[in-house]
């Protein structure tokens, strides 16, 4: 492997490659701060933004083509990773120790094509809730939303939470694939001894600045199972039905996925949003992740106290938190009749109503009134209006199959409850958006239009059987038996279709 040498190298890991790359300018600029404190003292400073400009400011200065599509689904690539063992057990270290989740520095083949000094670092946060090591779970909060998923350990006992969690779906995670919560929490399954099995983020760029792969700077390997099932099948499925319902969607594939010469395994790859994404989007616009740390609500008007809500993806410096900030000040302080006047102005109302709809069609778990907040706002800067985007659907596809139309879909509650901490310190759940959407008589006919226009394009048409088939035959073109498993999922989506068509917002009969 190919090693940069650097002065305090304890210290590398811990410094953002740019700032590596900029030590000068960050230096001078600390002096500049340094004086500006003295000169206005405890005064708060909050940035603003003044250009018009919408150009992105990273620079790509190597995009690798590679040998072939990185997401054809039609082959199964391959990937081998090789890093220093001191590295990753340091990593480790820096996670057990504080939930931090550190790059290190690795060496990749992909397809054929060598990249040296790529950066991978663990991916996810109740995924990672119940991961071990020498057979101990991490403390309490590493990885889990919120700080931790379950109690000591991050594991729940068989079925789930205690009681459930309040607001998931009704009759709990039982009958899904596997049923329920195998072996105890989300994550449970996942070992540091393990590698290979652990959900990863892959950067092209930490290491080596400008460069991309394919046009993307990251990718995300996702976990190997959790939840009763292989979330190679159930998320490809997921996913291939969001490409379908026509909303941004993210591209996907399997690979042979090798880590220092530990066993081969056949992992989920899919597109990590990044620059190239947003740009990819309709319009012109901001990119924004929800952080599974943080929140919906309102916390002032510093964007600096936002920083552990939301992390901006595209345009830094020429746009800023802003839209988001006044967004969430709105949906909290408005009136149930300036929400139902004002939220087409501020939303895209039918867009929402398809995410909404779709949510409850796959039985998501996680969406963006679960525990993870898993979601992403694009903000266009032509119409000014907010599009929410689907993002990790490896809980989706499992729970109760009779679930309705206007029963809890992921963790959103109709009538608009406020969101709720399951005791003993638990992850928050439902969302202020959401809920307020669910509750609101104004938009009921844009809801259940958009989930019968969905039932019929997903369901009625075969489209989930359809492609659970595909995917299950990809699996096994790749060496993964999912038989069974593909079994139990063509049942449940079959008792799903079955309970959905005779439903009075399916059969427009709806009051």
């Amino acid at each position: 492997m190919k090693r940069r040498r650097f002065v305090f190298k304890g210290l590398k890991h811990r410094v953002p490659v740019r700032l590596r790359h900029h030590w000068k300018v960050v230096a001078a600029c600390g002096a500049f701060f340094a004086v500006l404190v003295g000169l206005v003292g405890t005064s708060r400073v909050a940035p603003i933004v003044t250009s018009d400009e919408r150009a992105d400011t990273d620079v790509v200065t190597q995009d690798v083509a590679g040998t072939v599509d990185l997401f054809d689904t039609g082959r199964t690539h391959e990937i081998t990773l090789s890093y220093s063992q001191d590295d990753y057990d340091r990593m480790v270290d820096q996670f057990w120790e504080d939930g931090e989740k550190e790059y290190v520095e690795a060496d990749m083949v992909i397809d054929g094509t060598s990249l040296d000094s790529v950066g991978i670092r663990l991916k996810g946060n109740s995924t990672l809730s119940g991961v071990t090591r020498d057979g101990e779970s991490a403390p309490r909060g590493r990885g889990g939303p919120g700080g931790g998923v379950g109690p000591a350990g991050g594991a729940f006992p068989e079925g789930g939470p205690p009681g459930g969690f309040e607001g998931g779906p009704p009759g709990g995670f039982q009958g899904g694939p596997g049923g329920g919560f195998r072996g105890g929490g989300m994550g449970s399954s996942l070992k540091v001894e393990e590698p290979e099995n652990l959900p990863w983020l892959i950067s092209f760029d930490e290491y080596v600045e400008g460069r991309r792969y394919q046009g993307r700077s990251e990718i995300a390997v996702r976990p190997a199972s959790g939840m009763g099932g292989s979330t190679a099948l159930t998320e490809s499925v997921a996913l291939n039905l969001l490409a379908q319902s026509g909303e941004p969607s993210q591209r996907y594939t399997n690979a042979t996925f090798t880590v220092n010469d530990r066993p081969t395994v056949i992992r989920l790859l899919v597109e990590h949003p990044d620059q190239a994404y947003a740009e990819d989007l309709a319009g012109d616009g901001v990119l924004y992740k929800s952080r599974a740390s943080g929140q919906f609500a309102d916390q002032g008007d510093d964007p600096t106290d936002y920083q552990d809500d939301f992390d901006q993806l595209n345009k830094k410096g020429s746009q800023d938190l802003q839209p988001v900030i006044d967004l969430i000040q709105w949906v909290e302080k408005s009136s149930d009749e300036e929400f139902a006047a004002g939220l087409a102005e501020r939303v895209d109302v039918e867009s929402f109503a398809r995410y909404v709809a779709l949510q409850n069609l796959l039985l998501n778990f996680d969406d963006m009134a679960g525990p993870g907040k898993n979601y992403y706002l694009y903000y266009n800067l032509d119409t000014r209006r907010f599009t929410v985007l689907t993002w990790d659907l490896n809980l989706a596809m499992r729970g109760d199959a009779t679930q309705g139309p206007r029963d809890a879909g992921g963790f959103g509650r109709p009538g608009g409850a406020a969101p709720q901490r399951q005791g003993g310190g638990g992850p928050r759940m439902g969302h202020a958006l959401k809920d307020r959407f669910l509750a609101s008589p104004a938009f009921t006919e844009v809801y259940d239009t958009a989930y019968r226009d969905l039932y019929q394009k997903l369901y009625a048409s075969g489209a989930a059987l359809a492609a659970v088939d595909q995917v299950s035959a990809g699996l096994k073109a790749a060496g993964t038996d999912v038989t069974a498993e593909a079994a139990s999922l063509r049942t449940l989506v079959e008792n799903r279709a079955k309970s959905l068509s005779t439903d009075k917002v399916v059969t427009g009969q709806a009051g």
